[in-house]
């Protein structure tokens, strides 16, 4: 990947007046090692963007995700090979989400009814900012899917739970799944940021009112907010039913202790009567 500066942006991106390009957001892997990408010809590293060789360019997260802009299907595998060394624990199948760019330069920044975001002008500061928009929006979407399918799974636990009173084998799975939750808000705070303004906009606050309509636009602050009561719900339900099997565990320690008693006592009643 080379990098481009600003007055080389438009030989990257050949986008004229009212002509479109495809942004595409690719969710690679747990992490990319973008510091190791870092380098002194690249345009900007927050976030990292640099040009593609093919043809295009190229916004990198840490948290896995890339966005490319007009980069064709034969450059995008190109660059995912380059970039499979700096990739932390690759996913098998990528989740992806593409949205339609198109410059405006008698309008305003804005989304579209057909979701289509269009640009007064186009900037390296304005792909950065669509960039962070799709790839949260990109991740919120993969971690909703996460967490609906951890629902799924706790609920046939709770069943079994609640019919033999004892977690069996499910109480090891039900400390995975605590384990899984946890992770996942790990990475939704300290990674992803979903709900946090990009620092992006520290140095262009001329681009917050992009920012808001794009944050409406994809619902992220809401989706966010309902996914951390989904996370609370499962997490609660979790500890509940992990409880409840340990207090049945612990009643069944108590009888067995109860027998030993009752039975050290007939011993020793039985020896004193044969003596």
């Amino acid at each position: 990947m080379a990098a481009v500066d600003q007055n080389d942006l438009g030989r990257s991106l050949p986008l004229a007046a009212d002509a479109s390009i495809v942004a595409r957001a690719l969710l690679l892997a747990e992490r990319i090692d973008t510091r190791r990408l870092e380098r002194q010809d690249t345009l900007g590293i927050a976030p990292l963007i640099a040009r593609v060789n093919e043809g295009g360019v190229v916004v990198l997260f840490r948290y896995g995700v890339v966005v490319l802009y007009g980069v064709a299907q034969a450059a995008q595998d190109a660059l995912l090979d380059r970039l499979a060394p700096y990739l932390v624990e690759p996913f098998q199948t990528h989740e992806r989400d593409e949205v339609r760019l198109v410059v405006r330069p008698e309008g305003d920044d804005l989304v579209d009814p057909d979701g289509t975001i269009a640009f007064k002008a186009l900037t390296i500061e304005r792909l950065q900012l669509v960039a962070e928009i799709i790839a949260r929006n990109l991740v919120l979407s993969y971690y909703e899917g996460h967490i609906a399918t951890a629902f799924d799974r706790i609920e046939p636990l709770a069943d079994i739970l609640t019919r033999s009173g004892r977690p069996g084998r499910a109480g090891r799975i039900l400390l995975r799944q605590i384990g899984d939750v946890l992770r996942v808000q790990h990475r939704m705070v300290g990674r992803v940021g979903a709900g946090e303004a990009p620092d992006l906009l520290w140095d262009h606050p001329e681009l917050d009112r992009l920012h808001a309509r794009l944050v409406e636009e994809y619902e992220l602050r809401e989706r966010e907010r309902v996914l951390d009561r989904k996370l609370e719900v499962i997490t609660r339900t979790i500890e509940t039913l992990v409880d409840l099997g340990q207090h049945s565990s612990s009643i069944r320690l108590e009888w067995y202790v109860i027998v030993l008693i009752v039975v050290e006592i007939i011993v020793s009643i039985y020896t004193w009567l044969v003596r």
